[in-house]
């Protein structure tokens, strides 16, 4: 069996969320797409997303890993990283080697680098003058990512951005800050979910979310819609070492 090129899964991955913008869209869903396809197509150990809330406040609202979610966590708490940055100012910012960085965000530099990062790029994800939120890719190794994946990446968080307003288009009664609460609403779901397998299966968190993800994916279900089964106790899931 061929195997597709990296050119190839690109433009799928494109068709496939082209079919999210118009078929049943889900916001959480097109965002855990987007951060997935940046781990695995592109120069990147991790992914996440920041996005804007009701009240402008930058939330996490998709990520590939718990030690991403750790290191857009701490910048989220102390209000400062080069991913808080991006958004304010709605300009990309790379930082090639976070080690041999300045001290300019201690917390930061810190977390990333005792979760095993070592550069980072953000990207805003913007429209015209507006910056509704940040995808943020994060590398193991030092150094800058081609630039063909930035130029990707830069089209994956132009995707997000306009499937995000492309959802207040149709929905012209719903507000952009109701979408968003809703988006917001569902990942606290899908967290919930991580702990309810956690537990259930005896297994860590971090795998309780690639058990959650891998029997969405197999089944063509939603990220969120499986995690409200979970929660719901409608699914059990079980670690495959059982």
């Amino acid at each position: 069996m061929t195997v597709p090129t990296r050119e190839v899964r690109l433009l799928q991955l494109f068709a496939r969320l082209a079919d999210t913008l118009v078929d049943d869209y889900d916001v959480v869903e097109l965002l855990q797409t987007l951060v997935d396809a940046c781990q695995e197509l592109l120069d990147a150990s991790d992914a996440g997303i920041l996005l804007a809330g009701p009240a402008g406040e930058l939330e996490l609202m998709a990520s590939t890993s718990e030690a991403a979610d750790l290191v857009e966590v701490i910048q989220l708490g102390a209000e400062s990283g080069p991913c808080i940055e991006c958004f304010l100012t709605g300009t990309a910012l790379s930082i090639p080697d976070i080690a041999a960085g300045s001290e300019r965000w201690p917390l930061f530099r810190q977390a990333a680098l005792e979760n095993g990062f070592a550069a980072i790029d953000a990207i805003p994800m913007r429209l015209r003058n507006t910056t509704i939120g940040t995808l943020n890719l994060l590398r193991s190794a030092p150094g800058s990512p081609p630039a063909e994946d930035l130029s990707a990446a830069r089209a994956f968080a132009d995707v997000a951005t306009i499937g995000i307003l492309h959802e207040r288009t149709i929905r012209e009664k719903e507000t952009l800050s109701d979408q968003l609460q809703t988006a917001l609403n569902s990942r606290v779901v899908i967290e919930q979910a991580k702990g309810v397998i956690s537990f259930t299966a005896s297994v860590p968190v971090s795998e309780a979310f690639d058990l959650l993800r891998t029997y969405a994916r197999t089944r063509g279900l939603r990220l969120s819609d499986v995690a409200r089964l979970v929660v719901q106790r409608e699914i059990r899931m079980e670690s495959p070492e059982v």
